[in-house]
């Protein structure tokens, strides 16, 4: 058995928050939302009224994509609690050769086919579906993919399983959750090939970077994905 490389998790807080509505797991969403880098910097982005809709703050994208890195030329992408799309949007924003975007929200999904439609972006593929069922069906692979699911529920621990089948090789996965993530504790112990790259904590939300371990395979006429910088 090969050893398992040595990565030390690095883990990012961000500045507390005193204002009282920041205080809760699950914010109210923000007024205004914005692509924050790339082609489509500064570009606003819609927040449909959808029960529990809980979109990414800007200061957690843009430590997610300086972790990443500013260029994901010819990645393939999976959002897959996406909701008002901004971290798949922001994927897309900075190259990303395909973003899938997947929500079962009507109105979210609506949002963003205008949002689509409006950006001219025809790498972005909206899909309307149940997360967990699509993903079993899905046989595609994915350079990165970005987890936000609902907190109160056990979305994370059934997803994970297919996650770890679709991601490529040496491909990463963010994911945002109530509690941090340990690497040896349910559910990420179970998945050898995933180790705890970074983290972050924003109000209650914390956030995650996994990497996967095996080597990367790479594909013609695509750029490669390139190592998180601090790697």
């Amino acid at each position: 058995m090969k050893p398992r490389p040595e990565v030390r998790t690095q883990f990012h807080t961000e500045p507390r928050s005193t204002d009282p509505r920041t205080q809760s797991s699950r914010p109210a969403p923000p007024a205004r939302l914005r692509i924050i880098g790339g082609t489509w910097k500064r570009t606003p982005i819609p927040v449909p009224e959808v029960p529990g809709l809980r979109p990414t703050p800007d200061r957690v994208r843009e430590t997610l994509f300086n972790w990443l890195g500013q260029d994901l030329t010819g990645w393939q992408c999976l959002d897959l609690f996406a909701g008002t799309g901004a971290l798949g949007l922001e994927a897309a924003s900075r190259g990303a050769a395909r973003v899938v975007l997947v929500e079962r929200e009507a109105r979210a999904v609506s949002a963003l086919h205008r949002l689509r439609e409006r950006l001219h972006a025809d790498m972005i593929d909206i899909v309307q579906a149940e997360s967990s069922g699509w993903l079993a069906r899905c046989t595609q692979r994915f350079d990165l993919v970005l987890l936000d699911p609902p907190f109160q529920s056990d979305a994370l621990t059934r997803v994970l399983p297919e996650v770890a089948r679709v991601l490529a090789p040496g491909g990463r996965v963010y994911v945002e959750t109530a509690q941090p993530l340990a690497p040896d504790a349910p559910p990420l112990a179970q998945y050898p090939n995933l180790i705890l790259h970074r983290a972050g904590k924003a109000g209650q939300v914390h956030y995650h970077l996994l990497l996967d371990t095996r080597t990367a395979v790479p594909v013609p006429g695509a750029a490669p994905a390139s190592p998180p910088s601090g790697a």
